[in-house]
């Protein structure tokens, strides 16, 4: 009959019966995401309010000011950005650099090249410093490369995910202010977990994201602009290019104004809202303190079992532990042996370190002393059966 209208019929060649979803548990110990606290996943199932309603409002503010904390900064343009990481790091990217601008990017990983990608679209002219991954600048090697460059943005990874390098801080950004450029610093990997003071450092802009050591699904991307930041996009020429990240319209509606921009994910926020409340419950200190002590236990039991850590111990992340895959040993066989079998995902190498490492995260909510035990155990007694050689040995207690 609808045939007879005019109208077609129904084509049901995609209408597919599925069961309701049902995910097995998982204990993520690789690089991201990792596990959200439960008082987390229970915030995210709360009915939704809308977006302008004034108690969400209220609990915006509260994100805002606690963000400011875990980062310590005053910076009024702190938000969490609707987007993963990779959305806030774009954020950082497309709301400074303006055609023509020249952006250094300090390379020792996969998220250094992914900063000269970004850069490069926004028709920046990028010139890059290199490291090898698995090691970190030395001051020295950036002051040299800001003085021959002359660029408008030096931009880095505080916490390099693919290498599990910390990159030492201490006068990089007054380097920056001497060479009149601003400092983008990428902190996904450390924010909450890893000691950052955005201020002190002066940096003068940063991203991070919501499921590493924020202990919330991904879903969010955490962003911070300094006063310096915030003059160079206001002096732009041009409007910013990507209206979704535009900062000038987004601060309409994080700021006083409360001006309508995008529909926001509500319900992600009300996660974020509980892991950053848990996080200052916990306090900065306490958090970075049992990071440390954590991925000392882990270092410690992995070298008792004759397995290789990559990176030097001064420059290790507590949240992030790459591990040399011994000779003869398939480390993909081994880590997925560890999913199907055991539940538990432990990353593998990503970029010029694949097939060369495993990734193992200790982050936010998974931090802690019974997972290092649990993971040490089954590297223990699971890993012989896939080398070639002889056993490991056993790991002092």
């Amino acid at each position: 009959m609808a045939e007879l209208h005019g109208v077609p019929p129904i084509n049901t060649a995609h209408r597919v019966g599925l069961q309701p979803i049902a995910t097995p548990s998982r204990l993520l110990l690789g690089p991201g995401p990792s596990n959200a606290h439960p008082t987390v996943l229970q915030a995210l199932s709360r009915t939704p309010i809308g977006h302008l309603d004034p108690l969400y409002v209220e609990l915006m503010g509260e994100v805002q000011e606690l963000l400011r904390y875990v980062w310590q900064t005053d910076n009024r343009l702190t938000i969490p950005m609707s987007g993963t990481g990779s959305a806030a790091m774009e954020a950082t990217l497309a709301n400074t650099i303006e055609p023509g601008d020249k952006v250094l990017v300090a390379i020792k990983g996969y998220f250094g090249l992914r900063l000269a990608d970004m850069a490069g679209r926004y028709r920046a002219e990028v010139v890059t410093v290199e490291r090898p991954w698995g090691e970190a600048f030395s001051l020295d090697e950036l002051e040299q490369a800001l003085i021959r460059h002359k660029p408008a943005i030096l931009a880095m990874v505080h916490a390099e995910t693919s290498t599990g390098v910390c990159q030492p801080m201490a006068g990089i950004g007054d380097l920056c202010r001497q060479h009149n450029c601003l400092l983008l610093l990428d902190t996904v990997t450390s924010l909450g977990a890893v000691p950052l003071y955005l201020d002190d450092w002066k940096v003068d802009l940063a991203y991070s994201c919501s499921q590493k050591g924020l202990s919330c699904p991904p879903g969010l991307g955490p962003f911070s602009m300094g006063p310096r930041a915030e003059a160079k996009m206001m002096a732009r020429q041009g409007k910013v290019p990507n209206w979704y990240l535009d900062v000038t319209l987004l601060n309409q509606y994080w700021g006083s104004d409360r001006v309508y921009h995008h529909t926001a994910p509500v319900n992600m926020n009300f996660g974020m809202r509980e892991a950053l409340r848990l996080l200052a419950e916990e306090g900065l200190e306490q958090a970075w303190a049992r990071h440390r002590r954590n991925a000392e236990a882990l270092w410690a039991g992995l070298e008792a079992l004759g397995l290789e850590l990559h990176v030097p111990a001064e420059l290790r992340l507590p949240t992030l532990t790459t591990v040399r895959i011994p000779k003869g040993v398939d480390g993909k066989a081994f880590t997925q042996h560890l999913l199907n079998r055991h539940g538990i995902e432990v990353g593998g190498g990503l970029g010029a370190l694949g097939g060369q490492v495993w990734r193992i995260g200790l982050m936010g909510f998974n931090s802690t002393p019974e997972n290092v035990t649990t993971l040490l155990n089954l590297f223990e007694t699971e890993l012989p059966a896939f080398r070639s050689s002889a056993p490991v040995v056993a790991a002092v207690a």
